[in-house]
């Protein structure tokens, strides 16, 4: 009996669908959105870069986003050289929380009128205060408000301080109560502040002196030193290069480590929230709200770490300070969890064209305010499980821009 090659056919192709049912039956929900993104990028690359600074427009215009100005005013000048006393502290725990260190410092030194003493730096090996920072900087912007000096007298530094434990956000209430009574007995204290949980939302205005004094020493007071800025903006200079050159025009930052993603913080604390985003999820995020697989890529790891493999299948121009930096100019700029390699990182991911935190805490919440500040709103945050494919990138703003709920818009209107 002849056989008709077409029903042959007919039936191959039949086994052949069934076959591909049951594997696509197997696949979990990942698998299918990373074909449909490979997918949606083949078809959309074009587009991209035709329009490649729509994204980061979109972003600005969706927040009616205008030139944010200083809605406080620098505080009345006192004669501080007439000093009640001395306060001395410490900033710990790395750049993320000196500024909250400095602020309450600062605006304790204010309401007592002591003079404050410029800070050590602990945690790794002891620094000075201007092997990190801009000392004459601090100290002039201050000039008037709080007197600042390099260090105690040597009749008062032969004394034993004080020692107080100030919350973070310290206020008026907490400094009458708990320290000037100490104060009044001493004139000599010694600050050590502790961190139950940092709020950084926006603050309802209460005394307005100390409240311009917290955004005169948050925003106006503390920069980095002209080397670690420097190596910052040749990071961003070689971003910018790179985007150039490829017609990107634009340069993502991410925050993103390896060891931070291995931390107790960054498990699933509940069923609906995550706290940090590992590298597949965070490039297949971007690429479906429509970011460009040409876009260079600043990875706040100190080094490649085959753990960032699938951000670079996405994001192939994806690089580290590592590979940015000349090898001459490292040092500690390249140090695994140093003080000053988290610095260089904070600075680059203000200056990004976009800021992506894939890891939820308050190095984000210090870029946020930094961006606030300078008038960069664009920063995404990741979301759990896959957005919908007609999600833009303007719907996972982040909400410290989008409710205005950071401490910055206290400062900044």
């Amino acid at each position: 009996m002849a056989v008709d090659p077409r029903q042959v056919l007919a039936g191959l192709l039949t086994v052949s669908m069934f076959a591909m049912v049951g594997n696509m039956i197997k696949r979990d929900h990942f698998d299918s959105i990373e074909v449909s993104l490979q997918d949606v990028s083949g078809v959309t690359v074009d587009v991209f870069k035709a329009e490649e600074t729509s994204i980061t427009h979109a972003l600005r215009a969706s927040q009616g986003q205008r030139e944010l100005k200083p809605c406080w005013n620098r505080p009345v000048s006192k004669d501080v050289d007439q000093s009640q006393g001395y306060i001395t502290f410490s900033l710990r725990s790395g750049p993320e929380y000196h500024v909250l260190q400095v602020t309450d410092a600062v605006v304790i030194a204010r309401y007592l009128g002591a003079t404050l003493v410029l800070p050590d730096i602990r945690g790794g090996r002891q620094r000075n205060f201007r092997d990190m920072y801009d000392a004459d900087k601090f100290v002039h912007s201050l000039s008037g408000v709080v007197n600042v000096v390099d260090q105690l007298p040597a009749e008062v530094a032969a004394q034993m301080p004080s020692l107080v434990r100030v919350p973070h956000g310290v206020s008026e209430d907490f400094i009458v109560q708990n320290i000037e009574p100490i104060f009044q007995t001493g004139h000599y204290l010694r600050l050590a502040s502790y961190f139950t949980s940092v709020d950084w939302r926006r603050r309802e205005k209460r005394n307005g002196d100390l409240d311009s004094t917290a955004c005169l020493a948050m925003f106006g007071s503390l920069e980095l030193k002209q080397g670690i800025a420097e190596a910052a903006d040749g990071v961003v200079e070689r971003l910018r290069t790179l985007s150039r050159n490829i017609g990107s025009r634009r340069f993502i930052a991410i925050d993103l480590r390896s060891d931070a993603l291995e931390k107790r913080g960054c498990k699933e604390s509940d069923g609906r929230s995550k706290a940090c985003f590992g590298a597949r999820e965070t490039a297949e995020f971007l690429r479906r709200i429509g970011f460009n697989g040409d876009d260079p890529i600043y990875v706040t790891q100190t080094r490649w770490d085959e753990s960032l493999d699938p951000l670079k299948e996405f994001f192939p121009r994806s690089y580290t300070k590592d590979d940015l930096m000349p090898a001459e100019k490292k040092g500690d700029l390249v140090s695994s969890g140093s003080q000053v390699e988290r610095a260089l990182d904070l600075l680059v991911c203000a200056q990004s064209d976009v800021f992506v935190p894939a890891i939820s805490g308050l190095f984000y919440a210090n870029v946020a305010g930094r961006r606030i500040a300078s008038g960069r709103p664009e920063m995404v945050v990741p979301s759990r499980g896959p957005p919908p494919f007609s999600a833009t990138a303007s719907d996972f703003i982040s909400s410290y821009v989008s409710r205005k709920n950071h401490v910055a818009y206290s400062c900044y209107c």
